[in-house]
């Protein structure tokens, strides 16, 4: 049995204690060697080849220092150059003056002026980048005003919507009345074909000065909230065309059937009513500056309806003297 004191050899090292002398090298090799060493001395080199040996070249002769024997040391030595720094105090320089290889015709302060006018494009980029971020935010700033102040345009449409169609609704009421008084009247001296021309009369003027009605001609709405009634018919009208398409041929708006009267048609919605129609003066109205326009509407509903857009309250007198303002700003 093996002494256990010996240490067992180590099959997995990568060291080798003992490496042998190298093979002599065959002819074969030999001739393969100088026939790729002939070809890479015969190949032409590139021109970045070239220009890398010339710069290594040149880096190494520039970092090789100066000795006694070399063409310059003799001709310094004999204008009584004695080593160390250059100068009368000795604090001049020791090194040679490093070479600079130009690969152009500039002068020699073409640098610095390329140098310059560089600088002075980066210090004009740096500019208008500041300018057009300040501009950017100047822009989002403001773009973000006109669409709070757009739907407040649209909030004061609405609000003077309901009180106008309020108002007119209580004139229909109370045009109603009267025509209901007026035909008990009739009917005491009247004969019943009047009686029932009145009536017919009635029920057509109701029909008339209800506001709600969607037959109702755009341009007797007020301009005010013009735009806004024009939209709810557009989209009513998508609404009934695409309903009609869903439910038969017979019903698409394009379908125009004889037996069907202006009644029906109206009711079926394939009684289609002109909105692309010239308005100049919903045009002028649109044309102003939302700001403008909201300005319009919150002096119309002051005036008319003692209506404050921004106390959201409607006051019972005329003066309303609890408001602190017309504007936004007063009422905080």
């Amino acid at each position: 049995m093996a002494d256990d004191n010996v240490e067992e050899d180590d099959y997995m090292s990568m060291s080798f204690a003992n490496v042998g002398p190298k093979a002599p090298e065959s002819s074969l090799q030999r001739r393969l060697r100088k026939e790729k060493e002939g070809k890479e001395r015969s190949r032409n080199k590139t021109k970045a080849e070239k220009l890398k040996d010339e710069q290594a070249a040149r880096d190494a002769a520039l970092q090789t220092p100066l000795d006694a024997t070399s063409k310059g040391a003799q001709m310094m030595a004999k204008l009584g150059f004695r080593g160390g720094a250059l100068g009368k105090e000795g604090v001049g320089r020791t090194e040679p003056i490093e070479l600079q290889m130009k690969a152009d015709r500039g002068g020699i302060g073409m640098d610095s002026e390329k140098k310059r006018k560089v600088q002075e494009a980066m210090d004009g980029e740096v500019k208008r980048v500041k300018v057009e971020l300040g501009d950017y935010r100047e822009r989002v700033a403001r773009e973000k005003e006109q669409g709070r102040v757009e739907k407040m345009v649209w909030a004061a449409m609405k609000v003077t919507e309901g009180l106008d169609c309020e108002e007119e609704t209580h004139i229909g009421d109370e045009r109603q009345e009267e025509q209901s008084a007026t035909e008990g009247d009739c009917d005491e001296v009247a004969n019943p074909s009047l009686t029932k021309q009145a009536a017919d009369d009635l029920e057509n003027a109701a029909t008339v000065t209800n506001p709600i009605q969607r037959n109702k001609p755009l341009k007797s709405i007020n301009v005010l909230w013009r735009e806004l009634a024009i939209r709810r018919m557009a989209r009513d009208r998508e609404h009934r065309m695409r309903f009609d398409l869903q439910q038969s041929l017979s019903r698409v708006p394009t379908y125009d059937d004889p037996e069907e009267d202006q009644q029906d048609k109206r009711a079926y919605g394939t009684a289609v009513e002109e909105l692309e129609e010239d308005d100049p003066e919903l045009d002028a109205f649109v044309s102003l500056d939302a700001k403008d326009r909201l300005a319009k509407i919150v002096e119309y509903l002051r005036e008319k309806y003692h209506y404050c857009f921004w106390c959201k309250h409607r006051y019972t007198d005329e003066e309303m003297s609890e408001c602190p303002g017309v504007t936004e700003d007063v009422h905080g």
